[in-house]
């Protein structure tokens, strides 16, 4: 069974190759920005394929700087823009139109599809070395094997690379390509429901919780604070017009680079997280939150002002903080990989329901503690983990599920448990 990830590595590069992928990075942005002008407004009808080929070649051969970018990578932003249609017109992907890419809002990246042109080789412990078109020899920091390089690693071979910067620099993504064994059987572990919350991260249905401090520490988030303030200064010190200073840009990156350092950290415990509950549960059930809607600003208009702005804009940065669809999306292919599935249940009611005797009433919970308002229960104890186990109970009310559909079955087939 062939299996496709992703080996994300920094690069060591000189002031001039950075600046050489700079520009191939605004100009694969540029290309974008014009295909996607050529492809909306040619005579009022979509352009085809070929008429999009044709009119990269002549472009090419017409303007001097549009040879910056290698031409396997002007063909791959064609491909991602095509597939950018592609996946807006499926109607179970949530890909909105695509759009005009800015200058300064947009991520530079480079494309490297063919994997011949790599010629990666490890030069020692920590380090190997890649070639990349236009750059010359580059090297980057070896963290892990990679498949058809190393020596008794795994089996496979790389198939293509992407360039990609952050506010750490530029970091090369090998796509890779392993043959890994087919699941001979049912992933032997339990099934749990799992809530996702701001209080506690991850709170399961079997009474255990998945907790994490926060991802800056004192002195940093402070030191952000402070960078805040002070790019709040000489933004309204501007002039209307007047270009941003570099003093102002510094303070940006800085800002930049600390937010990066957060996500990554962020990252990092996801994966060490939802490893674990791979490996531990079968069947994985969540709720089906439309997180885009719980986000939205509580500004209102001019004539119907919001309410609690400032407290919804915490809320809202707090829920996007824990990137609880990255969580799930880390959960879906790891259970399926150890043959699990993960289920996705109806949202409403689940941290107002009794998981005992399913009496429903939004007094009972206050805060983390759940008390059912029913006198003959009573049923006291956390809130999340009710939430949890009413999530599990849930599972006959499958809304979507990636992974073993036969584990999904079982699940349901199981009448609700009491904690």
């Amino acid at each position: 069974m062939k299996q496709t990830r992703a080996h994300v590595a920094r690069l060591e590069l000189s002031a001039a190759q950075a600046a050489v992928l700079d520009a191939q990075a605004h100009t694969a942005r540029t290309l974008w920005n014009l295909l996607h002008e050529y492809f909306t407004f040619r005579q009022g009808r979509f352009a085809t394929l070929k008429q999009c080929d044709e009119a990269i070649r002549a472009a090419r051969r017409e303007i001097d700087w549009m040879g910056q970018l290698p031409a396997q990578a002007a063909q791959a932003v064609l491909k991602t823009y095509r597939q950018a249609w592609v996946n807006h017109f499926d109607p179970d992907h949530p890909a909105k139109r695509p759009a005009f890419k800015a200058r300064l809002r947009s991520r530079a990246a480079v494309d490297v599809p063919q994997a011949r042109d790599l010629q990666i080789k490890r030069v020692n412990r920590r380090w190997g070395a890649v070639s990349l078109p236009k750059a010359g020899r580059v090297r980057f920091r070896w963290t892990r094997h990679l498949p058809g390089v190393t020596r008794g690693g795994p089996a496979g071979r790389i198939t293509g690379a992407r360039l990609v910067k952050n506010a750490f620099g530029w970091q090369i993504v090998f796509r890779t390509q392993t043959m890994a064994a087919p699941v001979t059987g049912p992933h032997p572990g339990p099934a749990v429901g799992i809530d996702r919350g701001i209080t506690v991260a991850l709170a399961l249905s079997d009474q255990t919780m998945r907790e994490h401090g926060p991802w800056l520490t004192g002195g940093e988030r402070e030191h952000l604070r402070r960078l805040e303030k002070k790019s709040a200064r000489r933004r309204a010190a501007r002039t209307p017009g007047q270009r941003t200073s570099h003093r102002l840009i510094r303070t940006y990156d800085q800002m930049a680079r600390l937010r990066a350092k957060a996500k990554r950290r962020a990252v990092d415990w996801q994966h060490q997280t939802t490893t674990e509950l791979a490996g531990t549960f079968s069947v994985v059930v969540v709720e089906d939150l439309k997180i885009t809607n719980m986000v939205r600003s509580a500004k209102g208009t001019i004539e119907h002002p919001g309410r609690n702005v400032m407290q919804k804009a915490g809320l809202n940065r707090a829920i996007t903080g824990e990137a609880w669809g990255r969580t799930v999306t880390f959960l879906e292919y790891k259970t399926r990989d150890r043959g699990g599935l993960v289920v996705k249940v109806p949202a409403p009611g689940t941290s107002q329901t009794c998981h005992r005797c399913g009496h429903r009433d939004a007094a009972s919970r206050d805060g983390t503690r759940f008390s059912c308002a029913s006198p003959a229960c009573g049923w006291t104890g956390h809130a999340d983990t009710n939430a949890a186990i009413n999530i599990r109970n849930a599972a006959g009310t499958v809304v979507s599920g990636r992974g073993d559909l036969g584990a999904a079955r079982s699940v349901k087939r199981q009448p609700p448990r009491a904690a």
